[in-house]
């Protein structure tokens, strides 16, 4: 409880200088993770937080399985249609490239031949999450086309990476030998399955009977944002119920939801996003604790340099490389390559793999630990600080340049 008392008085103390906090680049997620670190290091900390119950794991669930729909539902049809060519590059053919690399990274540095392991590494620290640098995509300097095309890959490649954790995850815990391990990628599969049956079921009937209801004047707008709120819950819960992962149903839910949600009100969606970015934001001063912890501990300082690579090279090069052809200017490219922050997605998929390997392989179990906090970590002082310079140098970079004129896009 003083975990909650002192979290969310945090977050009120920023939002009353939230205005001139942003001139320093100093966003919510810096500000909660700040002090979650201040208020739990020490031998006898104000604040301690137990991360590795099953409650803490079921909360880490829930908080991603709505984080989950809200960015299945926060994806616009018009940038979708609009730079179907763009975001095939960057979902389709750059992700996979990318997750590839994050494995060879983490066979390099933690050679021995456990590559499920490096895969874990790279489905930890692969999903884009804008939360360090959301005030870039409300920065007039950068292009809408180009500030949509962020939203989308944001939003949608967290749950594509969320089956790929789970597989990695169960291919782990089979390696480490535990009883009943030994199907744990075909339990993982079977898992997923009922996970898209538990979305479908919830997500499609779901939005069709809120769109009819709102349509005939049946309900209230206050009345449609609560049940869209109820929405990624029941599909969470359903998943549990039939064995399935819960967090995968919420966001295959939101897929199905989104065509009907467009017949909604305008600010039907607001309260499961607000709902979602409170969750986000208590999830970064609990990360404060993990970044206690994964330093006061036997820290491997192979980790930096993992960090360093995933948010560098693996990020950039399959970016880069996936964009030629793509008809967008060196600044654009660079740009987009560059913004690969790391959150929440990150924060939740490191803790669940901890809780779940502590048991089974405790060496793994700190390393994918040490992997994750270290990269969201250093992504918060890439990403999160920078938003500001970077925003105004692109700016001044397009207005030297005499290439397309902001809000034109690529031509595919």
């Amino acid at each position: 409880m003083v975990a909650l008392v002192v979290g969310m008085g945090t977050l009120f103390a920023w939002a009353l200088v939230a205005g001139r906090l942003a001139r320093w680049s100093i966003t919510a997620p810096v500000a909660m993770t700040a002090a979650g670190v201040a208020l739990t290091v020490g031998p006898n900390p104000p604040v301690f937080i137990s991360l590795t119950t099953s409650d803490a794991e079921r909360a880490a669930e829930i908080i991603l399985a709505v984080l989950l729909f809200t960015d299945a539902t926060d994806v616009p049809a018009g940038v979708v249609r609009g730079q179907r060519g763009l975001l095939t590059r960057l979902l389709v053919l750059a992700l996979p490239l990318t997750l590839a690399a994050g494995v060879l990274a983490g066979g390099l540095l933690f050679p021995g031949g456990r590559w499920w392991t490096a895969a874990l590494f790279a489905a930890v620290t692969v999903p884009v999450d804008l939360a360090p640098a959301a005030e870039l995509i409300r920065d007039r300097r950068l292009p809408s086309w180009l500030r949509g095309v962020l939203t989308v890959e944001s939003g949608l490649n967290d749950g594509i990476v969320a089956p790929v954790f789970l597989l990695c995850l169960a291919g782990v815990e089979a390696h480490g030998g535990s009883p009943g391990s030994a199907d744990a990628v075909g339990d993982a599969f079977d898992s997923l399955l009922w996970a898209l049956l538990a979305g479908l079921l919830v997500g499609k009937p779901g939005g069709w009977l809120l769109r009819r209801a709102w349509e005939a004047g049946l309900t209230r707008e206050s009345a449609v944002r609560l049940g869209i709120l109820a929405l990624p819950l029941t599909a969470y819960g359903l998943a549990i119920v039939l064995d399935g992962n819960g967090f995968v149903a919420a966001f295959v839910a939101g897929l199905f939801f989104t065509p009907d949600s467009r017949a909604l009100p305008p600010k039907a969606l607001h309260l499961v996003e607000d709902v979602g970015t409170l969750l986000s934001l208590a999830l970064w001063f609990v990360f404060g604790e993990l970044v206690t912890q994964a330093f006061t501990g036997d820290f491997d300082g192979r980790v930096v340099a993992y960090a360093a690579l995933t948010l560098t090279v693996v990020r950039v090069g399959p970016v880069l490389l996936c964009l030629v052809g793509s008809g967008l200017d060196r600044t654009d490219r660079l740009l987009l390559a560059w913004l690969g922050p790391r959150g929440p997605a990150s924060i939740v998929f490191g803790l669940l793999a901890f809780v779940a390997l502590a048991p089974v392989d405790p060496h793994a179990a700190d390393l994918v630990g040490q992997v994750m906090v270290m990269t969201v970590l250093v992504s918060l002082v890439l990403h999160g600080l920078t938003y500001g310079p970077v925003a105004a140098r692109y700016a001044r970079a397009r207005a030297r340049a005499a290439g397309p004129q902001p809000g034109t896009g690529p031509i595919g």
